[in-house]
């Protein structure tokens, strides 16, 4: 049976959660799993660069240690055998066969009747083997889809999450842990009808700050202090770096994993100085422009890609009326509210315009709150010449 290789939890080179951090999160992850409700599904909702491949990946490490992980997809635009919806029910049904004998043995009936059922629709592939097999057998398990929006696509609701709905109450003892950014077509996935009611949602940017903000202190000290005890070529000194520095790198990580990441392998850089690395960091303590360069713009850059891939590059009115929006988001000194934005650009359909940044900006449930950029590096990405 066709299936995908590479995009189980154990293969490539993915990085679980620093020990010690990202406590809160995985225990409320942890309690989900062993809760009995109606809570089947758990979407990990996180703006772009917030760590949710990362919390992931250590849950199905976890998972699995317990003996309650089936299968996981871990989805890849960088990959094509991984970018493929076509691919994630048929690798998952794979991976439950290899994992469950009595899975394996109903599976084999259903390629015996039906050997080309890699090539039907995605109901038919999620009917035929992994529902079927699933009511047969009555196997409780987990499944893990995670980065769904980093999937082709062309739905304006995820077809993955439309498939899920319809099935998903025929399979009561399976439940599926799905992590994505807040693109339109996942967020009306979830609110279709069938699938709300048993869908627990967790905004990974609302976690508590302070949280956070510790979890990222111990990344930068741990990673930091061990490049001080592997660069035997510089003379690093004890302390380094200094708390006061770690202050600051948190500051301006403001909350974003990928920034912490990204400031790792910019002072790592086997051909500088760790320490005049560390210094231009935190020299620009208004600007992220070192950090934008070594892999945050990249990330910007594919968002931007995949919102307005189907905008025509001489549709030259959608792009100042993008630039009106947008800057007055980025560039007013206080955030305000879409209606007061609407108000002051004349404009009353900034929502659409706005309506594929759920990735980068910050909107409120209540719409007399601001909406505003999650990290500053967002701005200096759009604000940079180049």
């Amino acid at each position: 049976m066709p299936h995908t290789v590479e995009a189980g939890y154990r293969s490539g080179n993915r990085q679980g959660c620093l020990r010690g951090t990202r406590g809160d999160v995985l225990l409320q992850l942890e309690r989900w799993l062993k809760d009995e409700q109606d809570h089947r599904v758990f979407w990990l909702n996180g703006l772009a660069g917030t760590g949710k491949s990362t919390i992931a990946q250590t849950f199905a490490e976890n998972s699995f240690a317990n003996g309650k992980l089936g299968a996981s997809f871990f989805c890849s635009r960088d990959f094509e055998d991984r970018s493929k919806l076509q691919a994630i029910f048929l690798t998952i049904a794979f991976q439950l066969a290899y994992r469950y004998p009595l899975f394996r043995e109903e599976l084999l009936q259903v390629l015996k009747a039906t050997p080309g059922v890699g090539r039907e629709t995605l109901c038919s592939q999620m009917e035929r083997v992994i529902v079927g097999p699933l009511k047969a057998t009555r196997i409780r398990t987990l499944i893990i889809i995670d980065a769904l929006d980093e999937c082709e696509d062309e739905e304006p609701a995820s077809a993955l999450l439309s498939v899920l709905s319809r099935y998903v109450d025929k399979i009561p003892q399976v439940k599926f842990f799905i992590t994505g950014r807040p693109e339109p077509r996942i967020r009306s996935g979830f609110r279709l009808e069938s699938l709300r009611p048993v869908t627990e949602v967790f905004r990974l940017h609302d976690v508590e700050r302070s949280s956070v903000d510790g979890d990222i202190k111990l990344f930068f000290r741990t990673l930091l202090g061990d490049i001080s005890k592997t660069r035997s070529d510089c003379d690093l000194m004890g302390h380094w770096p200094s708390p006061s520095d770690i202050d600051i790198l948190c500051k301006k990580a403001a909350g974003l994993f990928i920034y912490a990441s990204t400031v790792v392998k910019f002072v790592a850089s086997r051909h500088h100085n760790p320490t005049e690395r560390l210094a231009l960091i935190i020299s620009l303590s208004q600007s992220t422009t070192h950090e934008g360069k070594s892999g945050i713009d990249p990330l910007y850059t594919q968002i931007l890609d995949q919102a307005f891939f189907d905008v025509d590059s001489d549709e030259i009115e959608l792009y100042s009326h993008f630039r009106s929006v947008v800057g007055m988001v980025l560039l007013v000194f206080n955030p305000l509210p879409m209606k007061v934005l609407s108000t002051i650009l004349r404009r009353p359909d900034i929502s659409t315009t706005l309506h594929s940044l759920h990735s980068v900006l910050l909107f409120p449930n209540n719409k007399c709150d601001p909406v505003w950029a999650f990290h500053k590096s967002f701005p200096d990405f759009l604000m940079d010449p180049r």
